[in-house]
């Protein structure tokens, strides 16, 4: 077992891609993910790696595609206008069935928004917010030692689907410190007889993303199609919490905020009640059968984010009106407290329509049933 060590969540980020057989980063800086880069500026040259401040983050983009197609291990860090930028790289690397490990450590929004943490880039993750019929997989981390091993596992991932993951954290993960601990592996080597690595004793390599013939690109499609299908059916990842069964009450978020909604389950426990946590950890796919079977005894759900209603939507569309689906959400930079997730299950258990964004007045610890 390695040593853990207090780390900083965007430096854990950077030295798991190190851990992971990572040696190329290609990037840009933007808070709050300036760590990462900052980091790998130092270490990548320790272990004969390569880093790359790009002039913008389009041309960072561009770079992992063309690192990728070497056959490399090769990753980026950005935060929430940066990643926006990267959408069309996403979709060609997508097309190309390019491996790469993307990182966005997500910032309140729109626009330039705001620096503080935010959870409102989960609809461009788990949708695919470039062209095409593409899908993206999400990793989801709520602690900084999730985030070091969901970084390794990413690259994995990638290479064992040919395709961008992305991995989703708020400004939380990136800033908080927390003791880390990597285990000793090796990286996992993939043979990669697609890759443009120079034609000797062979016929070159081609890596495209066009086709202009209609059934050839439709074949494609299915293809790839194929692929997400086999991802979303064996790489679905999920966290249970708390009580299971007969619930007053199932807490559903992600991240960060799960971590608060499970201080919240602690206190509500100690009072008496019957409340649970489902947090999902890859949120494109996301565990939509799993969710049923926790909320299958449910008297309700109270979704939890620090957006304006995001992930709720996925959560509805998994319970089809079968259990009342509620909603919490603070935007802005706020972090709800365990205080208000309390004060608002609170309120679903006595049966009161719970649809509530933002602060409010009469917040009470007290949570009755």
């Amino acid at each position: 077992m390695g040593e853990k060590k207090l780390l900083k969540g965007c430096e854990a980020i950077g030295e798991a891609a190190v851990q992971a057989g990572a040696k190329y980063f290609f990037g840009y800086p933007i808070t709050p993910q300036s760590e990462v880069p900052e980091y790998l500026s130092k270490r990548l040259p320790e272990v004969g790696g390569v880093f790359l401040q790009a002039e913008s983050e389009v041309a960072a983009s561009n770079m992992l595609y063309g690192a990728a197609g070497a056959g490399v291990r090769v990753f980026t860090t950005t935060s929430s206008p940066g990643y926006s930028l990267m959408q069309e790289a996403v979709s060609y690397m997508a097309g190309s069935e390019l491996p790469c490990v993307i990182v966005n450590i997500v910032r309140g929004g729109p626009g330039l928004g705001g620096i503080l943490p935010s959870q409102g880039d989960y609809k461009q993750a788990t949708r695919g917010g470039g062209h095409g019929d593409y899908r993206t997989p999400v990793l989801a981390p709520s602690t900084v030692q999730e985030a070091a091993d969901l970084m390794i596992d990413a690259f994995d991932l990638a290479d064992k689907y040919r395709n961008p993951i992305l991995v989703l954290g708020d400004g939380l993960i990136g800033q908080m410190m927390e003791p880390v601990e990597f285990k000793q592996r090796s990286p996992v080597v993939v043979d990669k007889p697609w890759a443009t690595t120079g034609a000797v004793g062979r016929k070159p390599n081609i890596i495209n993303s066009l086709y202009l013939d209609a059934p050839t690109l439709e074949r494609h499609n299915i293809k790839l199609k194929a692929k997400y299908d086999a991802f979303e059916r064996d790489e679905r990842r999920w966290e249970e919490y708390g009580a299971k069964g007969k619930l007053d009450v199932l807490l559903v978020a992600y991240g960060t905020v799960a971590r608060v909604c499970k201080t919240a389950v602690d206190e509500m426990t100690r009072q008496g009640l019957k409340v649970g946590l489902f947090r999902p950890i890859t949120l494109w796919p996301f565990p939509m059968p799993e969710l049923r079977a926790a909320a299958r005894q449910a008297k309700a759900i109270l979704d939890v984010e620090l957006s304006t209603g995001q992930m709720v939507e996925d959560v509805r569309a998994t319970m089809a009106e079968k259990v009342p689906v509620h909603f919490y959400g603070r935007v802005g930079g706020i972090v709800c407290t365990p205080e208000e997730v309390a004060f608002h299950a609170g309120r679903v258990i006595k049966g009161e329509q719970v649809n509530t964004i933002g602060e409010y007045a009469g917040l009470t610890t007290a949570v009755t049933a």
